[in-house]
């Protein structure tokens, strides 16, 4: 594709890319090059108008399937920042209190020394309940009421309120219970008929079967991603773990050392936080149509780049939460070392905001506010600069320390913005 927004192929990939954004389809070309990618799309509006969209590679190693302009794929944790607005949305009508105990909705939840345990607590990952103690019987993957009331049954690992870490799955299960109690709907639903329906976005959290038939394949590094011991870093899942001495950071105590070492070990809270429901136990792990239809709140949004970035430009745009309610929505709650990661992460209300968990190029470290998913992909909001943007793939990365491949197409977005005094 030329630079003025013609539609021929270079280099396996499509698409229209505005001149101003040049660097973009460059950066996005050389992953395919580089054979960093399988397939993947990148999709960026700024102050509401489409200036990049772009796609390639295939959607299937197996069948040889082409990425199309509106292939979906699973993008994992990029589900989060949907269901935090979600709940907003809840808030912003008054039926829910986020500051008010999760008790004073579900009161079932009011066991074991989580009675104070606010909603706000759930949404910035202080809640104590990162991990299930008990495996999640296959059986019981569809029934999100079901694995929420085990839940509930817990003790918190750490006092609420006092420390964070990243909930990585137990953060939907929390979230999504609590606006089914508000609402009598789940966040799927929501989505469906108040997000993406109105707004004609490509985004389903919990796929129809069209959608999952039609989904992108996820692959781990150089095979298809079959069951195996999950291991994960902030935005990323290694299909062969390193040994010790091929970790990365410099060593005992640094914390991008620590969570690598804890990625290796199968009893470490990251791995039971990543773990359990053990998706590992279906065929084809994430691809299983029932992950696909399952709609989990922390990571069942399939979705295309386009849909994603759309969300993130309504977002921005006042179009689905108030411009006050979103303001507040990404302040910052917590900051520094997560106690699941072991990388600082930052929290607004279900949104992240910009740490070494959530890697943002300089100009948007104070303004940008999204929420990475595992294997690379990412959605990204500034309201500050009116960009919605995303990146999602099916190649997942295979390095402990994370991919860089969304961060890259990033920086290239904010270095193609006009400097202050320049017209957007």
């Amino acid at each position: 594709m030329a630079a003025d927004g013609g539609t021929e192929g270079r280099a396996d990939t499509y698409g229209h890319c505005d001149p101003r954004f040049s660097r973009v389809r460059e950066v996005f070309d050389a992953h395919f090059a580089d054979g960093e990618e399988l397939g993947a799309s990148f999709a960026v509006f700024l102050d509401g108008e489409p200036v990049v969209e772009l796609w390639g590679g295939v959607a299937n190693r197996r069948s040889g399937r082409a990425w199309e302009r509106d292939t979906p794929v699973l993008a994992y944790s990029c589900t989060k920042a949907v269901t935090a607005t979600a709940a907003q949305l809840l808030a912003e009508r008054g039926l829910l209190d986020v500051t008010a105990p999760v008790a004073d909705v579900w009161p079932e939840f009011a066991r074991r020394g989580k009675e104070r345990v606010t909603v706000e607590h759930l949404l910035t990952h202080q809640a104590g309940l990162p991990a299930l103690e008990e495996p999640v019987p296959v059986e019981e993957f569809e029934d999100q009421a079901a694995i929420a009331d085990r839940l509930a049954g817990q003790e918190p690992i750490w006092e609420p309120g006092t420390a964070h870490g990243y909930h990585a799955l137990t953060y939907g299960f929390l979230v999504g219970e609590v606006v089914r109690r508000v609402s009598g709907k789940s966040v799927g639903e929501i989505v469906a008929t108040e997000i993406s329906g109105p707004l004609g976005l490509e985004l389903w959290v919990g796929a129809p079967d069209d959608v999952a038939a039609r989904a992108a394949r996820l692959s781990a590094g150089d095979r298809p991603a079959e069951p195996a011991e999950p291991t994960a870093s902030t935005a990323s899942t290694a299909p062969s773990a390193p040994t010790a001495a091929e970790l990365p950071g410099q060593g005992p105590g640094d914390p991008v050392y620590e969570m690598a070492r804890a990625s290796l070990d199968k009893d470490s809270l990251l791995n039971r936080a990543l773990g359990n429901p053990p998706i590992h136990r279906l065929r084809g792990g994430a691809n299983h149509p029932v992950v696909l239809r399952a709609g989990w709140p922390a990571m069942g949004a399939v979705t295309t780049a386009r849909g994603l970035a759309g969300f993130y430009r309504d977002l921005v745009a006042g179009r689905i939460l108030r411009p006050e309610t979103l303001r507040d929505a990404t302040l910052r709650r917590v900051h520094g070392p997560d106690r699941v990661l072991f990388l600082d992460s930052s929290f607004g209300l279900g949104y992240m905001r910009p740490a070494l968990s959530f890697l943002t190029p300089a100009r948007g470290a104070e303004t940008a506010f999204g929420h990475t998913g595992m294997g690379g992909s990412l959605g990204l909001g500034d309201v500050e600069h009116g960009l919605g943007l995303a990146y999602t793939m099916n190649r997942m990365a295979g390095a402990v320390s994370g991919n860089l491949r969304a961060y890259r197409l990033a920086e290239a977005v904010y270095e193609s913005l006009p400097r202050t005094g320049q017209a957007r």
